[in-house]
């Protein structure tokens, strides 16, 4: 009986492909709203961008120069700068992206490289090699920034 058990269980393993794990389809979501939160910005999506960040006071974003946006209310304020016609998002790149899951299963932090390559009036406008850092929590079925840290190495 566990003889024809086991082939079962192999039988319908092929069909469906190897089992995953669980977190797994969590990871790629997450990694969805990662890259939605840069990417957006190439069509100038900003319900897709406002879908992947906390729409809350406690949103926090650090910038290279030290700027501190704080709150949901004061990150929309870059809406006239992203929005201008003189912005051109160009194109991005996600290098060494690498996220982890909570064991609750409700929160990831990720931290990757990015190039995120743009023109402000014809200019290059650029975050090269940015070491880029946030947290995401699981809202209402969907995974959301609520904190995100973007820096530059030191230079030698």
């Amino acid at each position: 009986m566990g003889f024809i058990l086991a082939l079962a269980a192999l039988a319908a393993e092929e069909r469906s492909g190897p089992a995953r794990p669980a977190g797994d389809d969590e990871l790629v979501r997450v990694e969805q709203s990662i890259r939605a939160c840069i990417g957006w910005a190439q069509t100038k999506d900003f319900r897709l961008l406002y879908g992947v960040i906390a729409n809350d006071p406690d949103f926090l974003e650090v910038h290279p120069d030290g700027r501190v946006v704080k709150g949901f209310e004061e990150f929309k304020k870059g809406e006239k700068f992203w929005g201008s016609p003189d912005f051109k998002a160009v194109r991005y790149d996600l290098r060494d992206l690498r996220i982890k899951l909570s064991k609750s299963g409700d929160t990831a932090w990720f931290f990757c490289l990015l190039d995120d390559i743009n023109e402000w009036k014809g200019q290059p406008a650029n975050w090269e090699n940015t070491r880029w850092t946030g947290v995401l929590e699981k809202r209402d079925g969907r995974w959301v920034v609520v904190q995100q840290h973007f820096s530059f190495a030191a230079k030698d």
